[in-house]
């Protein structure tokens, strides 16, 4: 009698493309053997099996950025084994590992599982030849794949009385995420046999016979479960079954960074590397801040300082379209809803010529591709804000629409603090933030159309005591995007078109508490507004195409045209205001510009172990009346694969940027362009290396030569003061900045993931700086070379998290940094002491070359979080502490005259944010 066979179509985590794929560094030579390429797949949330968009690239396969769907086979013809003839004994199990060639036959068994018994496993060996399944397909292709098999062996039994039949017919799912688990199985009234598996959509359909019946339910990395049912004579019950999963979000692994990069130096994180970080408010683009080559203004403030550069000097996109303000200010997080993001690439130095008009690195974040299985929803709430993201497939139109929102309520929070320290002052403080997203994405033939739109808004400052001439003040900020972009196969590649409009507005508010007429009561009532407002029309297009597997070419463009104002309203002059600045960039930085470019680069691997990306980008910036500036920006990157683990890399290239000012400003970059463009050239040379399995190796030696720079005070901008002769006298300065970048890195999956990273930073500018007297005046003005500002000479940054078989996840980041230069640019002075002729002591200013330091730095954070699957939805708890250490970081010093003389007296930021947070995932 033949023995009771079921095949447990399980994907392995292995996908081979024979003849297709390319090697790690690059692809065969024509003469070379061909190479068979395997690459690790990961679960999806819908339920399916995929390779990362790195893997689907370098396999070859149109993503637009997503992964790469595996439709797995299916079985056509089984072969039975049979029982060997003559045997006696219990029953046996073989599990085979098959290779699924792709005509769907089977090119090669191997056992991984065998009973005490060898003839089992020859019978097995011999029936497995004999099954036949249709070819899984990737991308429209078919691969290669392997898959598990499994060969259960009953002894012959007495055939079975006849009996009243029943049907059970249903579904197997994940609980928690809906998931429907492919290759379940089940097991009727406690048989080893199983009675029946789902097929690819988790669906069953079992005969029974009337009466009551158990039946077990198992699916890998799932807990099984025992479900009765009682079935009358002809019935048919629908059912649906929830399996328990091991692990709630696991830690799976996903391949990375295998294909042949065309970059210098890319970090680029993904799922739990973006979300669960501690003391990232589970904020994606925060975790930038702790890569290499990052500084920071002050703890928990998410604007990095990109190799010793002002933060305005690194552009943000998303998805291609620029942002102007990719975090939200002071310690809010990043202006998009984490659930958008699928990847973030963060580019410290000589990024790719797609991305122009900035003098330093680059950070795009790439969304998400639209769940097109069903409904999905998550929604979160903890102490400084909630949200919500829904996204919804119509199956019968191919159309997906997401939306997404948060709210901040820090007001809130500050007012119930204050008053729990009774702290007037701090009752006055306000901080609160918004923003949104919406996408709708169409499929329009093999092409699709996706439109986007976000927008983002802040109010940062102090509100007026409710007296009689009290006033206040803040910053307001905020910004609007809609974009439109479709992208279809052309000419052989892949062609991209898009349109964006923008809305940008930033300004310095007052408030003053004034009487309302005719009551007389005291009310806050806005009494003045300097901002600027600016709207913006931009077009890009993009069009790629690999001509073989050594020769990729890849062109594009855009044009940005910014309408930019200054609002002024109320009776007051801002400090330092003259009828004859009127003109001045800072002061009135109404301006009409257009900002054009175009760029090509072509991938060419001339042998299997180099990989040579030449590139060249061409701006245009025009400002109305009749100023504009070209700038000609070649690039150039080598890798060289020494073995199949180590690379080496080098790259350089030139690059421009408008006159900046710590942050993007709106009107005050196309306004500056009257002082000429930035300029400045970058070199990167390092090596990677994969030394064992789960552990990559990375060191960068970088060297930016920075032949003109126009970087304008923050402090100038903010309270709009000029030196009055700026007009004649040409702002600009020169510098450089070099360095290191070291990091070891275990990428997610073992249920863990974590970095170390150490940066030896230096950035200079060659300025003309005044000699300070012992009466305080100047005595002389010298020119020479300073650190810059924003110059952190060492930063380390740690980071571990596991997720434990209980669902509990703990993780930690460890984080220091030395003191930036105390030249009065975002912070204090330094001051020398001297003594006066009359025998007293005072301050005085210090010569910059001779300023001190702010003091080191470090912290420690810590996240602990707990998962539960609930029925159809999945719930997380979270604390989350920035700065769990306590430490206070010194941000200025305060030169005064105390009791016991002089006394420089630090100003402290003792910034601690603990966030207790729900998160409920349907």
């Amino acid at each position: 009698m033949d023995a009771a066979c079921r095949p447990l179509l399980l994907l392995l985590a292995l996908l081979t493309l024979p003849g297709l794929a390319r090697a790690q560094q690059g692809v065969p030579s024509a003469a070379a053997e061909p190479r068979t390429v395997e690459v690790e797949l990961h679960a999806t949330d819908a339920g399916t099996t995929a390779v990362s968009s790195e893997d689907a690239t370098r396999l070859g396969l149109a993503t637009d950025g997503g992964t790469a769907e595996l439709v797995p086979p299916s079985l056509l013809a089984d072969s039975p084994a049979a029982w060997p003839e003559g045997l006696e004994g219990t029953a046996g199990e073989v599990g085979l590992e098959l290779l699924i060639d792709e005509q769907g036959h089977v090119a090669d068994v191997t056992v991984v599982q065998a009973p005490a018994e060898a003839r089992l496993t020859e019978a097995a060996l011999a029936a497995a030849r004999g099954l036949r399944f249709t070819p899984a397909t990737m991308g429209g292709v078919s691969v290669s794949v392997r898959l598990p098999f499994v060969y259960r062996f009953e002894p012959p039994a007495e055939p079975a009385t006849t009996t009243a039949q029943a049907r059970i017919t249903g579904e197997v799912r994940a609980r928690g995420t809906r998931r429907p688990l492919v290759d379940a199985t089940l097991f009727l009234d406690g048989s080893d046999t199983p009675a029946a598996t789902t097929d690819a959509h988790g669906l069953f359909s079992l005969e029974v016979s009337a009466g009551a019946h158990r039946l077990e339910v198992r699916a890998p990395g799932h807990k099984p479960s025992t479900f009765e049912e009682t079935l009358a004579t002809g019935q048919s019950l629908q059912v649906i079954y929830r399996l328990e999963p091991g692990r709630v979000n696991p830690y799976e692994t996903v391949v990375r960074d295998e294909r042949p990069r065309t970059e210098v130096t890319r970090f680029s994180l993904h799922e739990q590397e973006l979300r669960e970080v501690p003391g990232t408010l589970g904020d994606p683009f925060r975790v930038v801040m702790l890569m290499p080559g990052v500084g920071s203004l002050a703890s928990g403030i998410s604007y990095p300082v990109v190799r010793g550069s002002q933060p305005a000097a690194t552009g943000f996109f998303l998805d291609g379209i620029r942002i102007p303000m990719l975090y939200h200010l002071l310690l809010g997080p990043a202006v998009v809803h984490p659930d958008f993001i699928d990847t973030v690439d963060f580019y410290p130095g000589t990024p790719p010529v797609q991305y122009g008009r900035v003098l330093g690195g680059a950070v795009e974040g790439r969304l998400s591709r639209p769940r097109e299985d069903r409904l999905h929803f998550t929604a979160y709430a903890d102490l400084l804000n909630s949200g919500g993201f829904v996204e919804y497939p119509f199956e019968s139109t191919g159309t997906s629409v997401s939306l997404a929102g948060r709210i901040s309520y820090s007001a809130m929070l500050i007012s119930l603090m204050a008053n729990a320290l009774r702290d007037e002052n701090a009752q006055r403080v306000r901080a609160g933030f918004w923003d949104y997203q919406a996408r709708i994405e169409q499929k329009v033939g093999q092409g699709r159309l996706r439109l986007f739109v976000l927008g983002s808004s802040d109010d940062v400052g102090l509100s007026p005591e409710m007296r009689l001439g009290s006033t206040g003040g803040g910053v307001a900020s905020g910004f609007h995007r809609i974009d439109l972009r479709g992208t279809h196969p052309l000419a052989g590649g892949e062609g991209e078109l898009a349109f964006t409009l923008g809305w940008d507005s930033m300004g310095l508010v007052g408030d003053g508490a004034m009487p309302q007429l005719p009551s007389g009561q005291l009310a806050v009532r806005r009494v003045g507004e300097f901002g600027l407002r600016q709207t913006s029309y931009a077009a890009r297009t993009s069009w790629k195409r690999q001509f073989s597997d050594s020769l990729e070419l890849q062109v594009g463009g855009d044009v940005e045209h910014r309408r930019a104002a200054t609002l002024i309203i109320g009776e007051g002059r801002p400090p330092g205001w003259r009828p004859e600045d009127e003109a001045d960039p800072l002061k009135n930085p109404s301006s009409l510009a257009t900002f054009s470019g175009a760029y090509a680069s072509v991938t060419w691997r001339p042998t299997e172990r180099w990989t040579v990306v030449p590139g060249l980008r061409v701006d245009a910036y025009h400002l109305v009346p009749g100023i504009t500036h070209t700038a000609v920006e070649p690039r150039l990157t080598v890798r060289h694969a020494l073995s199949d683990t180590l690379t080496l890399k080098g790259g350089a290239g030139l690059f421009h940027q408008p006159p900046t000012v710590l942050l993007h400003i709106p009107a005050l970059d196309t306004a500056g362009l009257r002082f000429g463009l930035q300029s400045g050239a970058q070199f990167d040379v390092g090596a990677e290396w994969k030394a064992v399995e789960g552990l990559e190796l990375s060191a960068d030696v970088f060297y930016n030569p920075l032949s003109r720079t126009v970087e304008f005070d923050l402090a100038d901008v903010a309270e709009n003061r000029r030196r009055r002769d700026l007009a004649q006298v040409d702002p600009s300065a020169s510098g450089y900045a070099y360095g290191f970048e070291l990091m070891a890195r275990h990428p997610l999956g073992r249920n863990w993931f974590g970095w170390v990273s150490y940066s030896f930073l230096q950035s200079k500018r060659l300025v003309t700086f005044n000699r300070i007297g012992d009466d305080n005046r100047v005595v002389e003005t010298v020119q020479g070379t300073l650190p810059f500002a924003f110059e952190q000479a060492h930063v380390v940054n740690a980071a571990i998290s596991y997720k434990f078989g209980n669902n509990w996840t703990v993780g930690t980041v460890l984080h220091f940094n030395t003191g930036r230069p105390e030249t009065g640019q975002i912070t204090s002075l330094t001051q020398r002491s001297i003594t006066g002729s009359d025998g007293q002591s005072a301050w005085v200013r210090q010569d910059l070359d001779r300023a001190d330091r702010l003091a080191p730095y470090f912290r420690v954070d810590l996240r602990v979080a707990k998962s539960w699957a609930m029925k159809d939805f999945t719930l997380d708890a979270y604390l989350d502490i920035l700065n769990a250490s306590l430490q206070q970081e010194v941000v200025a010093y305060e030169y005064i005259r105390g009791l016991d003389g002089l006394e420089r007296k630090p100003m402290t930021l003792p910034i601690i944010l603990p966030l207790v947070g729900l998160k409920g995932t349907y």
